[in-house]
């Protein structure tokens, strides 16, 4: 009877901190707790902390990282499935697809934010706008992907918001390599799609979006 009483103890961890990972207290991109800080936060051993973490990963939600620690790279096993799907592509096929997401998003975030949503656009604006864009500082590239997030979020789609959240991971990738290679920051078209959505122009932000990300697109041969 042992092994099926910690077998149910291992899930219910699991369940906890899928749980915490689900209400975005811990988001996509972020590293979790320390297995001590999760051994505390549980309430278990260290052995039921570090299997559940360890399902977590073979579902493709945790993602453990040589010398820094576990993230979260999806929100639930599709959205892990997705984000190992992508993990390949190619940085235009990327942005291709990201010019279709987020010139909806920029739409339905526009008609849709509310006041809550206009805060955290706003707070993520200026962080974005202040970080130093040189040597794609690691700090500047989150704050741009916490922003195109948030429009996401403000569109209130969870179902799109978990296809988003599977791609964060490559996004952030394809950012990193875009400005190494080109350092522009493109902070007035972040602002003014960022304001689009704040007025409620849902074809101003559309418009915005679509063409910011032709800019990006632009930067890559085409086949």
């Amino acid at each position: 009877m042992q092994p099926a009483r910690r077998s149910s103890l291992i899930a219910e961890v699991t369940e906890r901190l899928r749980a915490e990972i689900r209400s975005n207290r811990w988001p996509v991109g972020q590293r979790i707790p320390t297995e001590p800080e999760l051994t505390e936060f549980t309430g278990t051993g260290r052995n039921t902390v570090r299997e559940a973490v360890q399902a977590l990963v073979h579902a493709g939600v945790l993602e453990r990282r040589q010398g820094s620690g576990t993230y979260v790279i999806a929100t639930s096993e599709v959205g892990g499935a997705l984000a190992k799907y992508f993990a390949d592509a190619q940085e235009r096929d990327i942005l291709e697809l990201r010019q279709a997401l987020d010139t909806t998003a920029a739409d339905l975030a526009a008609r849709r934010r509310d006041d809550a949503d206009i805060a955290t656009l706003r707070r993520l604006l200026a962080e974005r706008s202040n970080r130093n864009w040189a040597e794609a500082d690691p700090v500047a590239i989150t704050a741009d992907v916490d922003l195109h997030r948030a429009i996401v979020v403000a569109s209130h789609n969870e179902v799109y918001l978990e296809f988003y959240d599977s791609l964060l991971p490559i996004i952030e990738q394809v950012i990193h390599a875009r400005t190494v290679k080109s350092g522009d920051p493109y902070n007035t078209e972040h602002a003014e799609l960022a304001q689009a959505v704040i007025d409620g122009d849902s074809e101003r932000a559309m418009r915005t979006a679509g063409c910011f990300l032709e800019l990006l697109i632009a930067e890559y041969p085409d086949r």
